[in-house]
């Protein structure tokens, strides 16, 4: 029963594949030379295999420019409060003040009135934001894309 007809199918394709010939050797080359192409390609870029870097001591960070210095962030949620009230208390003991904007519109416009010493948050969500300066938009610095 079933071995008759395995056999029998077995046979049906080997007769299709030796009447058409062109399209065996296609199945069987074309697979081998896109092989052969990315092995001369991975060849020709070989990866590079970088020193370690030293750790360097940058010194202490001089907190006399943050002096009066303003981090504005929106919206204005329980979690956003809380990060922002982390980033001012474990990092800069005085001088760095946060405020919170209920939108984006009154985040830049309270930029403008400050720009030298004003950053802008936008929490996206509790994972991400972005920096808003004066004049700019900093994108992350994270990128999951070539540069």
């Amino acid at each position: 029963g079933v071995w008759r007809q395995t056999r029998a199918l077995l046979f049906k394709n080997c007769l299709i594949k030796c009447r058409t010939k062109k399209s065996s050797v296609q199945e069987v080359l074309f697979p081998l030379f896109f092989l052969f192409w990315l092995i001369l390609m991975s060849m020709m870029h070989p990866h590079r295999k970088y020193d370690a870097v030293p750790n360097t001591d940058l010194g202490s960070l001089d907190t006399s420019v943050l002096v009066d210095f303003v981090v504005g962030f929106t919206p204005p949620t329980p979690m956003a409060r809380e990060i922002m009230k982390k980033v001012a208390s474990d990092n800069f003991e005085d001088g760095l003040i946060t405020e919170e904007y209920l939108s984006e519109e009154e985040l830049e416009a309270a930029s403008f009135l400050k720009p030298s010493k004003f950053v802008g948050v936008v929490f996206k969500d509790s994972l991400s934001y972005q920096l808003r300066f004066h004049d700019s938009i900093a994108m992350s610095s994270i990128y999951t894309e070539s540069r």
